[in-house]
């Protein structure tokens, strides 16, 4: 199994298991997933040039943007596991360990502290949320659960292709 072919499950499943915490953090919480349809509208708005909302939410609706943010949801899950499989190489692949995987899910919250929420208005680390604090728990849980999806996915590769 190649290199791009690993990236893209692996990528696909931890994004899908991340998705899937978000239902039972619903179910089980009553916290709402996210919303990536507002992750499409700021995506969206970047092709005319604006990177920064004062609020996502105010922002005029773009059209598609529900499908521009999924797309973009999934599309960085792959980019990040090709991180992982960039850094510790197809090795990982044939023998997975919970290290790595969970190394690249919990560094990847930089990425919504520092690009995400300040472009869409919510502050570096949603430090205008009204609850920052609250948050940024819920970016570095969701964030680890991505970390255990690329685990998982790992093994479930390393398992039903024998590699």
């Amino acid at each position: 199994m190649n290199y791009l072919l690993c990236t893209l499950l692996i990528g696909v499943g931890a994004t899908a298991v991340m998705d899937l915490w978000g239902l039972a953090r619903k179910l089980l919480l009553g916290i709402a997933p996210p919303n990536y349809a507002l992750v499409g509208r700021w995506v969206a708005y970047m092709a005319h040039g604006r990177f920064c909302h004062d609020s996502i939410v105010a922002s005029a609706p773009v059209r598609g943007e529900h499908l521009i943010g999924w797309t973009a949801h999934y599309l960085i899950g792959i980019a990040f596991a090709s991180l992982l499989i960039g850094i510790w190489g197809l090795a990982w692949i044939r023998h997975p360990t919970i290290g790595p995987a969970l190394t690249i899910g919990i560094c990847t919250v930089a990425a919504p502290f520092l690009l995400m929420q300040p472009g869409m208005g919510a502050g570096i680390a949603a430090s205008r949320t009204p609850r920052p604090t609250s948050a940024r728990l819920q970016s570095l849980i969701t964030h680890a659960v991505f970390g255990l999806g690329l685990y998982a996915t790992g093994c479930a590769i390393h398992l039903i292709f024998s590699i």
